[in-house]
């Protein structure tokens, strides 16, 4: 899954609330009602309600219906997709450590 810059801007946005990110804890889990995902919270279900549309805007979450209930979801390609964007970029840094690293015990050894 390829993401995009305003794909990465919700995302991270969505992510940046310390609730979202605990609603995401919790979808990890397995799916959720509103209601249980507010429990923990000392916050409205219109609140609660908002941070589900943020996670549904970014991609991270889907709701369905089972009968009454709607059950949100999470998404995991979408977690998965931002986990490679980041592994890019921390790979490439690893990448250039090791080679100062390799610098530097060059240079050491013709010090010795």
């Amino acid at each position: 899954m390829s993401v995009d810059d305003a794909q990465l801007d919700r995302a991270f946005t969505a992510l940046g609330d310390p609730v979202r990110r605990a609603m995401i804890a919790r979808l990890s889990r397995g799916p959720a009602t509103v209601n249980e995902l507010a429990e923990p919270f000392p916050i409205t279900k219109q609140a609660v309600s908002r941070h589900i549309q943020v996670l549904e805007t970014a991609g991270l979450i889907t709701r369905t219906r089972d009968g009454q209930r709607r059950p949100c979801h999470l998404v995991p390609a979408a977690l998965e997709a931002l986990t490679s964007w980041i592994d890019e970029y921390r790979l490439e840094t690893e990448r250039r450590f090791r080679r100062m690293d390799a610098l530097l015990q060059t240079v050491q050894e013709q010090e010795q």
